[in-house]
C-alpha cells in the first residue's frame, strides 16, 4: 500500500489530536455507494476491520451512533432491546448529516456536531487495529479500538448480523 499524502484537518482529526489518540491517515478514492467494500479493497485492509459509522434514531427521535464491522449489518431490533428502547431505525441522510455535522459517507464518531450516545459492536473491540472514517468521504483513520472507547465513551453491544 502506497504511502498517502497528508489530508487536511477535519473535526474528527482535530478531536483525535486534542485527545492524544495516535492515528494513521488513509485517504482513498471515494466511490458513491461503494461503502466499506471499496475502502477495504483500495486500502488493502480486511473489510471486517473497516468500521462504519451509522447515525440512527430511537422511538423518541433521539439520535445515536452505531459502529459496526464493514462486513456486517446492525440488528436494529436487538439494538433497541439492548438499549431499552421500543425501536431504533436509521436516519435519512439529511437528518443524519444535521445530527452529526458530517456528510453521509464521511461520518466519523469523533468530533460530532452534537453529543450522542455511541454504541460499538463488541467484537470490534477485539480487533488489533481498526480503520474508521476520519471526517470526510474517502478518508479513514487507523486507530487502536481501545482508544475508540476511551475518547468516545462508546458502549459495547452485540447486534451484528451477517450480510
Amino acid at each position: 500500500m502506497a504511502k498517502a499524502s497528508h489530508v487536511s484537518e477535519t473535526p474528527a482529526t482535530a478531536f483525535l489530536k486534542k485527545n492524544a489518540v495516535a492515528f494513521t491517515e488513509h485517504p482513498y478514492e471515494y466511490e458513491e455507494r461503494g461503502g466499506t467494500r471499496v475502502s477495504s479493497e483500495k486500502l488493502g485492509v480486511p473489510e471486517h476491520a473497516v468500521i462504519k459509522t451509522l447515525v440512527m434514531e430511537d422511538d423518541e427521535k433521539k439520535p445515536l451512533v452505531v459502529l459496526m464491522h464493514g462486513d456486517r449489518e446492525v440488528s436494529t431490533k436487538n439494538l433497541a432491546r439492548q438499549i431499552g428502547k421500543k425501536r431504533v431505525e436509521p436516519c435519512s441522510p439529511d437528518v443524519a448529516q444535521r445530527h452529526s455535522g458530517y456528510q453521509v459517507g464521511g461520518t466519523s464518531p469523533f468530533g460530532l456536531r452534537k453529543p450522542m450516545p455511541i454504541y460499538v459492536e463488541k467484537s470490534v473491540l477485539e480487533l488489533e487495529r481498526i480503520w474508521i472514517n476520519g471526517g470526510r468521504r474517502g478518508f479513514l483513520v487507523g486507530i487502536d479500538p481501545k482508544e475508540l472507547v476511551r475518547v468516545s465513551k462508546a458502549t459495547a453491544v452485540e447486534v451484528a448480523l451477517e450480510k
